[in-house]
């Protein structure tokens, strides 16, 4: 058996052009414009290329994009009153501060001053709480991908065995919250878990998010689970020259696939699917701050 390959990035285009039909019924109906402000603070590179993307779909979507660069040595203090005044902003309904910080700077402090209602990255401790509580609020989104991504390969989720591999809050402890509120029995294992491989044969849904490159082996998976591969680790591609480099995930690709129902790839699997959701969370914030309904356009 060879599984399906889950293709994250062509789900993902579905899920921003959504976006952007749900942008222009919002400008109609109206006259709404949802506006995402993203914050960089000093010049990593694969932050900038991280910005510079989020920027170009904002802005393919339909919406307001408001990118502020600021210098490696900018304070903290200086960063927190940018962000009180983005929270202050009518035309900004969702803040997004790229990680990671400089660090003289306390990333947990900087991300709470940002109001929840624009949290888009869904990582404020008032956030995880409403995650937490089942109560309305914007959802982490890679994980919210990750759960979309499962929810096509497979369908229904209730009564599923789920295996989160990893619990940063990040990932692993949102991701796990999402799949209990799809109503699957979820076990969350981490570095400290006996028996992982044991666990992981009996997942029906397999999430790996650990940053550890293909320390999953296909011995692992269950027969037909749907495994889904957050990790991104860089590793050297002497095939492609010397000194270059190719993404591979937590999963060791070429094993599971002969074994696994469905599979995402990496990369092209969950990768994009992160800045969709970013631009469907940019949607959803901007309704709720203007007190209209979500069109349902957002979700076809």
């Amino acid at each position: 058996m060879t599984a399906r390959i889950i293709d994250g990035k062509a789900f993902a285009v579905g899920v921003r052009e959504r976006a952007g039909a749900a942008v222009a019924d919002l400008k109609a109906a109206h006259g709404l414009k949802p506006g995402l402000a993203v914050v960089l603070v000093g010049a990593d590179p694969a932050s900038q290329v991280y910005v510079r993307s989020k920027a170009k779909q904002t802005v393919e979507a339909g919406m307001a994009s408001f990118e502020h660069l600021l210098p490696e040595a900018t304070s903290e203090a200086d960063l927190i009153a940018l962000v009180e005044r983005l929270n202050a902003d009518d035309q900004v309904h969702g803040i997004l501060v790229q990680m990671p910080l400089p660090k003289h700077m306390d990333e947990a402090k900087v991300v709470n001053t940002i109001h929840p209602d624009k949290d888009v990255d869904g990582l404020t401790a008032i956030s995880a709480g409403r995650l937490v509580l089942g109560q309305d609020g914007l959802v982490p989104c890679t994980p919210r991908g990750c759960v979309m991504l499962a929810k096509d390969a497979v369908g229904d989720l209730t009564g599923l065995n789920a295996l989160v591999i990893g619990r940063s809050i990040l990932v692993g402890k949102p991701v796990a919250q999402l799949l209990l509120a799809e109503n699957c029995t979820v076990t969350t294992a981490h570095s400290r878990s006996q028996d992982l491989p044991g666990l992981a044969r009996q997942a029906d849904i397999l999430i790996a998010a650990v940053g550890r490159e293909r320390m999953i082996k296909g011995s692992w998976i269950k027969p037909g689970a749907t495994v889904i591969d957050v990790g991104i680790n860089r590793i050297p591609a002497p095939e492609r020259g010397t000194g270059k480099m190719r993404l591979v995930g937590d999963v060791a690709f070429d094993e599971a696939v002969e074994v696994a129902g469905a599979i995402t790839p990496v990369p092209g699997g969950v990768g994009p699917m992160t800045v969709a959701c970013l631009m469907r969370n940019t949607v959803i914030a901007a309704c709720q701050q203007a007190g209209v309904d979500v069109p349902t356009s957002l979700d076809g």
